[in-house]
């Protein structure tokens, strides 16, 4: 396993995250073009990669939300590199890199409807906060925070 820090313009995050999307219109069905206007990917400066055997295997991202805070964005695992504990390893390489440079907190939003994120983040040692920013009032929608 190998780990590369980029930015979005990255081929690799950019392929997965089309992976990601196709995933979700079908997850989130008629409220796909709400989630959507929250998740696009230009000029996100902090992307990971993972890649098993040189093969694009998982992604995620953080972008600044507040001075002391970044909200975790764009987190998936291709299908066929998945129970092997690469979205565990992004969480942590995300989080490392957001407290490297200088952030003290992570936020994030997942649908109620993704188990397997949500189980990631709360082994991860998030807590569940009410829904901020667009979030508020989405039933749909939950948030977690966790000190850095």
């Amino acid at each position: 396993m190998t780990t590369t820090r980029t930015d979005s313009s990255h081929i690799d995050f950019q392929n997965l995250v089309k992976l990601l999307d196709a995933d979700l219109a079908i997850r989130n069905g008629d409220e796909h073009s709400f989630y959507d206007q929250f998740n696009k990917i230009d000029n996100i400066k902090n992307c990971i990669v993972i890649y098993i055997d040189e093969k694009p295997a998982a992604c995620g991202a953080f972008k600044k939300f507040s001075e002391d805070t970044v909200e975790i964005k764009r987190m998936y695992t291709h299908p066929d590199f998945r129970k092997r504990g690469l979205a565990t390893a992004i969480v942590q390489e995300l989080e490392s890199w957001a407290r490297e440079s200088g952030y003290a907190k992570a936020i994030l939003e997942s649908s109620l409807e993704q188990n397997e994120a949500l189980s990631v983040y709360k082994k991860s040692g998030y807590c569940r906060i009410p829904n901020y920013g667009p979030y508020i009032g989405v039933d749909k929608s939950v948030c977690y925070d966790k000190i850095l």
